[in-house]
């Protein structure tokens, strides 16, 4: 995955200017659930950030999603280089609004993720999107690609596994519950304890805040959200359960994102707080842990807050809808999925 450190100094003045939209953290349009996914279907497969160098790596993505029993059809741009892009800004927005355009295509898969994807997003045709709403699937950098379809449109979509990722048993099984089943997904189990661990250390949830919360699922990669901030783009988090994981970052640049959007009033609106992992970041021996850190944020807002929960960059991986009602019971340190994702 590309290194994210210092897109957010640009990002704002690069979607502003290119877009003419507005008001994004309003109220999302009323909620619509795109048809499921079955066995026989026909996905997109596109590419809306970074390119892939190895043609062949592509053509493993393609098979992956042919073995969970999918046809697929490859963006016109996926193989597209410019620069460290799979194709430009326009070129990368036109797969996705193609991929939604054609009736032949039921669902659609980003390949990967890595720096790219709040370019492309004033390019996209939301009026077309909403009239053909279909699973729209992928996480990390898709982040800002998920949340802004589903504000400006009501289209639930998925933080999931892209092509790329590894589909292990946990992952798929959970994958189809969600996305290939019209009903509720209820209650996310957790992966298997490890054999070699007498107690579960991996999959261990850290309680941060007490309590319950009810509401609609929203967030992804912290980095991404925190770069929307200020932008058409950035998340609406009221009444919401707020999900949020990274990857390679240092302990104060999550301190300096999880403060960014505090300051936006990000975490005092939302009905819960859920911190998946955050892989392979770095913690200095003199300084604060990643727990410290969440606990400074989350501790005192009288909200309930979790972390640990499995998703992200991580092989064991929920897919979880993004616009479907979920309640977080931060007591037991659980997050049930309260309706069906799919129709």
């Amino acid at each position: 995955m590309m290194n994210r450190r210092a897109f957010g100094l640009t990002l704002g003045l690069s979607v502003v200017a290119a877009s003419t939209a507005r008001g994004l953290t309003a109220k999302p349009p009323r909620l619509i659930k795109p048809k499921r996914l079955s066995e026989g279907d026909t996905v997109g497969l596109v590419l809306p950030a970074s390119n892939e160098m190895a043609a062949d790596d592509i053509a493993w993505g393609r098979e992956q999603l042919e073995a969970l029993g999918f046809k697929v059809q490859m963006g016109r741009h996926a193989y597209d280089r410019h620069g460290y892009f799979a194709g430009t800004d326009r070129d990368r927005a036109a797969d996705v609004n193609a991929m939604f355009a054609d009736t032949n295509i039921d669902g659609i898969f980003c390949y990967t993720g890595g720096w790219g994807t709040p370019r492309m997003l004033p390019f996209l045709d939301y009026d077309l999107i909403a009239r053909n709403p279909k699973a729209l699937i992928g996480f990390s950098d898709i982040t800002a690609l998920l949340n802004a379809v589903y504000q400006r449109t009501g289209l639930v979509t998925f933080h999931g596994p892209v092509a790329g990722s590894t589909f292990n048993e946990y992952s798929a099984e959970n994958f189809r519950k969600v996305v290939m089943s019209n009903e509720a997904a209820g209650l996310l189990e957790p992966p298997e304890k490890r054999p070699s661990e007498l107690v579960d250390r991996t999959n261990r949830i850290i309680h941060l805040s007490p309590g319950k919360g009810t509401g609609r699922l929203v967030g992804g990669n912290l980095t991404l959200l925190a770069a929307t901030m200020g932008t058409p783009y950035e998340v609406d988090t009221t009444g919401a359960i707020l999900f949020l994981e990274d990857i390679r970052e240092e302990i104060y640049r999550i301190d300096r994102m999880l403060t960014q959007l505090a300051l936006g009033g990000k975490f005092e609106r939302a009905a819960g707080i859920v911190f998946g992992r955050c892989t392979e970041c770095q913690v200095r021996p003199s300084g604060f842990s990643l727990e410290d850190i969440l606990r400074d944020r989350f501790g005192s807002l009288g909200v309930p807050a979790i972390s640990g929960l499995s998703f992200g960059h991580i092989e064991n991986k929920l897919t979880l809808p993004i616009g479907v009602k979920a309640m977080l019971d931060a007591d037991e340190g659980t997050l049930t999925i309260d309706e069906a994702a799919v129709s």
